[in-house]
């Protein structure tokens, strides 16, 4: 999990937001440091337009979100939203490529949804990977499938690891690529793993489970 600080244009793990913010600096960026309490919406639009100006794919794809869901006072404007997704994705942007594969594919242009998630998954979105074994698997081609979850189980997708866990016991998968596969997985996500985002973690599910219980 990241969050795109617009004053910097950095993209930071939830971890060490929260252990800045345990620090006692919590309304400022962990990364340059700059205060970014009390600001109003306009004040965070404005500062996210220089950085849209600057071609940042990452405020380019946050702001397509504020416009697609009508926030930080901006009134909601999907087609706007649209184009922006676009440009982000035409700037690399892995999240970009991978929303718009979502939104192809619910609006039926699969074609443009597979492009979408290739695209995402050759600039290390994993869940797109693990999209496109999936994608290839319903096609009927195994070994295509099996390489994508391998690639997305070595980045620390847990549903890659476990549906190859699946063809292993079916007998796709030898035990050479089930170890193999099993040992890069558990290596990913120590290099994931600290307290600190373990923490962040339980926080975002805290909020979430309260929000849905509301």
């Amino acid at each position: 999990m990241e969050a795109y600080y617009p004053c910097c244009g950095k993209s930071i793990c939830e971890g060490c937001i929260h252990s800045f913010r345990e620090s006692g600096n919590n309304e400022k960026c962990p990364f340059c440091n700059s205060d970014r309490g009390g600001k109003t919406d306009g004040e965070l639009v404005a500062e996210m337009l220089k950085r849209v100006a600057a071609n940042d794919a990452g405020a380019i794809y946050m702001l397509a979100g504020y416009y697609y869901q009508g926030r930080l006072g901006l009134q909601q404007d999907r087609t706007k939203a649209m184009e922006l997704y676009a440009r982000a994705a035409d700037l690399s942007s892995s999240s970009a490529h991978y929303f718009l594969a979502k939104h192809c594919h619910e609006g039926g242009a699969l074609k443009k949804a597979k492009f979408h998630v290739e695209a995402a998954a050759m600039v290390g979105h994993e869940m797109a990977r693990y999209d496109l074994g999936a994608i290839e698997y319903n096609a009927g081609n195994r070994d295509r499938a099996v390489k994508h979850f391998m690639i997305a189980a070595s980045a620390g997708c847990y549903r890659a690891m476990h549906q190859l866990t699946v063809f292993y016991e079916k007998g796709y998968v030898s035990r050479e690529s089930i170890d193999s596969s099993l040992t890069a997985y558990n290596n990913s996500c120590a290099e994931m793993r600290s307290k600190a985002r373990d923490a962040a973690i339980r926080i975002e599910l805290n909020i979430i489970q309260t929000m849905n219980n509301t």
